[in-house]
């Protein structure tokens, strides 16, 4: 039997890559590495087929959520945990998680995660924020770590895919799924794995049109999860507003290129939340009231337009 399964999808990371596979082999438990190439021009492909231990998969190129589909489709492990190929585990993670799904029957073991900011040499740790509703600590409540840090069992996420429809925050869909099926949860008290911040591009850190599509596809997701939550009876008010204090900030800052579409969120935020009392200044707040939220916002860029 395969203890667990890491999926890595990855695209023109040469230089991370290793770094990643190397701190995934693990002593105590077989662990399988699943490492799925996704159409990379860097030489990846050559150097994977070199390697004895892993499992290589070679796509064309098709987006990280079909070449971690690719994976899921391959992978044997009883537990499931996913790393991007910047990133890299803490050197107990693997064994430790598993001890402890083992021990507490757990479908997920969550944790925390540790920052590397290669620009400056820091590193910070973001430790695990214990929460009772494990559904309103994904929609927003409280802190909710990042899902490479988390330990899953393979039976929970067998058929919850990476949805490409939502690529640009395809994690936040998947790990709101697996809290709509209530798992069983344990915490591991230290850091998962290592995020590591570099000059590169990563999917999560957008500009442009791009980072206005992303914020468009969290409250996209955040409408979809929020209307089957509803149709389960399961939508209670501490989640819609935990998802709300998430979805306002979104909302303002899309508010400075699409006023009136930002303006239709609001109104949704309100019909959610009759009694909602935006986070803002005072007199803002009566701006909003008096002349509608549009209007106002678009008073904000003029006054910011006309400072420059």
């Amino acid at each position: 039997m395969i203890d667990l399964s890491i999926i890595i999808p990855t695209y023109n990371r040469l230089w991370s890559l290793p770094q990643a596979i190397d701190s995934c082999r693990t002593t105590g438990c077989t662990v399988e590495i699943i490492v799925v190439d996704d159409g990379s021009t860097d030489g990846t492909w050559g150097w994977l087929e070199q390697q004895s231990d892993i499992v290589a998969i070679r796509t064309e190129n098709w987006g990280k959520d079909w070449a971690v589909q690719t994976a899921m489709a391959a992978a044997r492990g009883e537990y499931i945990r996913f790393l991007d190929s910047d990133d890299w585990l803490t050197p107990d993670a693997n064994l430790e998680q598993l001890e402890l799904a083992r021990q507490t029957g757990a479908d997920v073991v969550v944790a925390g995660y540790e920052d590397c900011d290669e620009s400056t040499s820091t590193r910070h740790v973001h430790a695990w924020v214990d929460c009772d509703d494990f559904i309103a600590q994904q929609l927003g409540e409280v802190w909710s770590s990042h899902y490479s840090a988390f330990l899953f069992r393979h039976d929970l996420i067998r058929d919850i895919p990476h949805r490409q429809d939502f690529a640009l925050r395809d994690d936040r869909l998947f790990i709101l799924e697996v809290a709509m099926r209530n798992p069983r949860l344990a915490v591991y008290r230290k850091p998962g794995f290592v995020h590591r911040r570099h000059d590169g591009v990563r999917l999560q850190r957008t500009a442009g049109f791009t980072r206005d599509l992303a914020h468009w596809t969290f409250i996209a997701i955040f409408r979809k999860v929020l209307a089957m939550l509803e149709a389960r009876g399961e939508l209670t008010l501490r989640r819609k507003r935990a998802a709300i204090k998430t979805m306002w900030a979104i909302v303002r800052t899309l508010a400075k290129a699409y006023p009136d579409e930002a303006a239709e969120m609001v109104e949704w935020i309100y019909r959610l939340d009759p009694e909602f009392r935006p986070p803002v200044r005072p007199i803002l707040s009566l701006a909003y009231k008096l002349l509608g939220f549009a209007t106002t916002e678009r008073l904000l860029r003029l006054r910011a337009a006309l400072r420059c």
